[in-house]
Order: structure tokens, then sequence, then C-alpha cells
């Protein structure tokens, strides 16, 4: 495999710049398209992950398979899949380039660290309709947390990482034990920490939950620096109350909430659509002279002057 490095230029295109994040399966680099001369996100999978020779080939078959699964999505809060790698010394994917901010780093531009109720909703319900569109092509995200989670200057949502790297993780699940932290866990479900086999859709509306509460309460539903007992937490332990942190929202998003973050995924509602429909009413008022306001900083609620909703409509 080779070494990535700035300026390198993969399949003869694309041009790689400077790292814009890294984890123990890869880095994501901004690219530059020298085609069509615009800017891209390249994701590259770590080369040690690749030379286990008993996971080799399974792990690049699925590789393959996800990133045409996940090129396949149309849907604006989904990141764009434009191209995609696999090869004896390159394994990438390339996407849209992002301009805006994680809800990781939002979350430190709000005033107590806690989004109000339409904010809260707006960004739930966008990623909600995304979902709505992965789940109906059989894709479950399995790792939603607020580091994948992007808002752009105009205010839509887009879901990062669909089927990308932790499918070599599947493939040799001790690939996933170096550096696991708390960041890879906060929003885990509880069939996923217990190995259930398959996984649906609704194992992505309790990440949904986890982010939801989040955004409410100002604070990760279980606020720990201890992955094992993170995991024990989301296993084992009932999930606090919003008006637990000291904030009111309505009853019926409260219920929405405790519904999201049921232990048994038959206790939680059935598709994004469905909670979709719950967080409606709950959305921003339409304002319709925001959108020729120039300027705008990150805003969760913009996008809802025209809400784009969940697949099937």
């Amino acid at each position: 495999m080779r070494e990535f490095a700035p300026g390198l230029v993969l399949r003869d295109r694309y041009r790689l710049k400077s790292v814009l994040g890294r984890g123990v399966m890869g880095q994501v680099w901004e690219g530059g398209d020298l085609y069509l001369e615009r800017s891209v996100a390249v994701k590259t999978v770590a080369a040690d992950l690749l030379a286990v020779p008993r996971s080799r080939e399974a792990a690049l078959t699925r590789f393959k398979r996800e990133a045409q699964a996940a090129a396949r999505l149309d849907h604006c809060n989904i990141t764009t899949v434009f191209d995609a790698s696999i090869t004896d010394d390159t394994c990438c994917l390339v996407m849209e380039l992002i301009d805006g901010t994680t809800l990781d780093h939002l979350f430190d531009q709000q005033d107590d660290e806690r989004f109000d109720v339409p904010s809260a909703t707006a960004v739930a319900a966008q990623l909600c309709a995304g979902l709505s569109a992965a789940h109906a092509a059989g894709l479950v995200h399995r790792d939603l947390k607020t580091q994948n989670v992007m808002v752009r200057r105009d205010g839509v949502v887009k879901i990062l990482d669909f089927g990308l790297v932790k499918v070599l993780a599947d493939v040799d699940p001790g690939l996933t034990m170096t550096g696991e932290g708390i960041g890879n866990i906060a929003c885990a479900s509880p069939e996923l920490l217990s190995g259930q086999d398959p996984l649906d859709g609704r194992s992505d509306l309790y990440a949904i939950g986890c982010l939801l509460y989040h955004m409410l309460a100002g604070q990760p539903l279980f606020a720990t620096d201890q992955p094992a007992l993170l995991a024990s937490r989301h296993l084992g332990v009932a999930p606090p109350l919003v008006a637990e942190s000291g904030v009111d929202i309505p009853h019926d998003l409260q219920e929405l909430v405790s519904a999201l973050l049921a232990k048994r995924p038959e206790d939680r509602p059935s598709s994004a659509t469905e909670v979709y429909a719950a967080l409606a009413p709950y959305l921003p008022e339409p304002q319709p002279w925001l959108a020729t306001r120039p300027g705008l900083p990150e805003d969760p609620r913009r996008p809802f002057l025209v809400p784009q909703g969940p697949r099937p409509v």
C-alpha cells in the first residue's frame, strides 16, 4: 500500500492537499479534482488495516459493495459520493467537500451548549430525512455521532460516513479494538454494542435519540470518560429525562426521545419517516425573509423554509 502525503495524486485525478481529520481507520483529506477543478473530500483507509492477509480480500469486496451502495444514495442530507478506488495500492472514497462545521463543534457556538427546541428538532428531522432514504436502500449507518453530522453554512445537515472504512472492521472485529474511545460509542445502540447481527434502521434511530437528547439537554446522554462504563449504561441503564438536566421541553417531545432511547429495538418507532412526522410539530415557523439575507452563520433551522421530507413522503 502506498503512503498518503500532500501532493499525491490518486487515480491520476485527485490531488491530496491537507488532512481534515484522522482516526484509527484512516484519514480524511481535502483534495482537488484536477479534471473538474473543484475541491473534494478524500477518505483513505489506513494501509496497515489492509495488510492482514486473512481479511484483505473480504474487506476489499465489502468496501466495494458498500461504496457502490452509498454512491446510489441521492438525498440532500447525505454526503454525495463522486468516485472510489479499490486497488492493490489504493483504497479511498471521493466525496463532496462540505463547507460548514460538525455538530460537535456547533455545540461550542451555543450560548449554553444546547439548542432550542426548533433548532434541535430541525437537525434531527433532517437526519431522519436522510436516514429514510438510506434505510430504503438497505443501508444502516451504525456510527451516527456528533462528529459524523455536519451543518453547512446555509444550515443543511449532512450525514457523513455511510458504509466506509467501518466495513473493514466487520471483516476482522479485532481491527476496532485499538484506539476505541468515547466518541466511537457515544450514540451506539444496545444491539450494536451486544453484537447483534444483522442490525436494522432502528439502531440508527437510537443514535438519533442520543443526538436529540444531547442537543436539547446540552450534554451527552450518559456523561462519562470511561468507554466500558458508557457501554454498560447504553446496555442497562434507563435514560434520564431531559428535564433532569434543568431544561423544560414539551411532553410529547420527551415521549419521543424516550421511545427512541428504548433498549429493545421493537419498543422504538418503526422508521425514520415515523420519527420525522413526530418531530414536524416542533419545527421552526417559516421565515421567508431569511432566504435573501446574506452571510448567514451556521443555522440548522434555515432549510426548513422549504422542508426536505423523508422518503416515502
